[in-house]
């Protein structure tokens, strides 16, 4: 079992707004296509397995950065744009929250069904992965949200949210079907969150004593046989910070953006036409497909893709948003038909981008570059769930000024 980690998130108010979930489900499917075109359906599934590629991935679709809608959305959006062609895809997304998750087992039995493959045993391994993280690992949250997403290969990810009973957060579970050897035995390779205290982790190694005496054990009091694991946090505070972003990173495709350094490049022809916004969130995008794990270290900076629907750190700039979703697909439908030169356009923006961080010495005005993207944001259309950006007013000078 390889599990890469859990995270903390904060509770956001305010549902997706139906202009922007229709927009992240026209984007959500082009990158899984374009994963798979490359890597394969493997590949993805482990992506999904990685906590701070999925938050990544939730940003750049233009949800709250560091939100536990976060979750709910990314996985609302997977299930209605992947399922519709999970045959040609090979992956099938099942569950969901609430009442959904409790309809998995159902959906995974109609999936082998249809595959072949066994759908009882991934029934069960859907009712345990739930199990230790509700009952077996006592930290606590419970589990109210559960996908179970499975390919054709019979490889499969989980991914799962539990609600904290008293202190109002959320916190996310991913699970990876990779080297299976136990349910209830070192299932985690990480546990990332923020140091609350105590936990009961019956599933830890040091818990071995702990469940063959249990009966005996549960008489004493829970210190006596509690291990805490070391997490890491998301932030819980709203607005992106400096130093929630690698600000080498994002220069180095700030400056790749420019219209002056794009023409430079031939990999990039394909792309001309292209404005600079476009070909920020496009870089991002790219990202998303092709970074390594080590890149999806600050979440937020994929924030600056697509903004996001409370106008953190900008309103969505919706004529961006359709620019790149148009771009993308059109890259996948060429690659299916032998002609894969646009989607290798587009896996340059990501590869130059990398080159430029060498010696890049970035304009570390977190500030203005907020500021900017919120004062064009009426260019590109800019909109949030408080209504469309409008342009800056200017100052009126009294007579005195003038």
């Amino acid at each position: 079992m390889k599990r890469s980690g859990t995270a903390d998130l904060l509770l956001h108010g305010g549902a997706v707004p139906p202009w922007l979930f229709n927009r992240m489900k026209q984007l959500a499917l082009p990158v899984v296509e374009a994963i798979i075109e490359h890597k394969g359906k493997e590949d993805f599934l482990e992506r999904l397995s990685d906590p701070f590629w999925f938050q990544s991935f939730g940003s750049v679709i233009g949800m709250d950065w560091n939100s536990s809608g976060v979750t709910t959305t990314v996985m609302n959006v997977l299930k209605q744009s992947l399922n519709p062609v999970s045959r040609s895809l090979g992956l099938y997304v099942c569950g969901g929250k609430g009442k959904s998750s409790l309809q998995t087992p159902k959906e995974l039995l109609e999936v082998g069904y249809h595959t072949g493959l066994d759908g009882k045993y991934l029934a069960k391994c859907s009712k345990l992965s739930a199990k230790v993280d509700n009952t077996a690992l006592q930290d606590g949250y419970s589990i109210y949200l559960h996908n179970f997403i499975v390919s054709d290969t019979g490889r499969w990810s989980v991914v799962q949210q539990g609600m904290h009973h008293s202190n109002g957060m959320a916190r996310r579970y991913h699970w990876h079907s990779e080297n299976l050897k136990s349910f209830v035995e070192e299932p985690h390779t990480a546990v990332c969150g923020k140091n609350q205290g105590a936990i009961l982790n019956l599933v830890h190694t040091n818990a071995l004593p702990t469940k063959q005496g249990i009966l005996a054990i549960a008489k004493e009091h829970p210190d006596k046989i509690l291990k805490e694991l070391p997490r890491l946090l998301v932030p819980v505070y709203h607005h992106i910070k400096p130093k929630d972003v690698d600000m080498k990173r994002l220069g180095s495709i700030l400056w790749l953006a420019q219209e002056n350094e794009t023409q430079k490049f031939e990999d990039l022809l394909l792309l001309k036409g292209l404005g600079p916004r476009t070909l920020q969130s496009l870089t991002l995008v790219s990202e998303i497909i092709h970074g390594t794990p080590s890149r999806f270290k600050d979440p937020a900076r994929f924030a600056f893709a697509h903004g996001g629907k409370d106008a953190t750190p900008f309103p969505v700039p919706t004529k961006v948003y359709d620019e790149t979703i148009n771009t993308l697909s059109d890259a996948v439908h060429r690659a299916r038909i032998g002609n894969t030169d646009k989607l290798k356009a587009l896996k340059k923006l990501t590869d130059l981008a990398q080159k430029a961080e060498q010696g890049f010495i970035p304009n570390t005005n977190f500030d203005a570059l907020v500021k900017k993207e919120n004062e064009e944001s009426h260019k590109y259309g800019g909109r949030s769930i408080f209504g469309y950006a409008k342009a800056p007013q200017r100052k009126q000078l009294s007579l005195f000024e003038i």
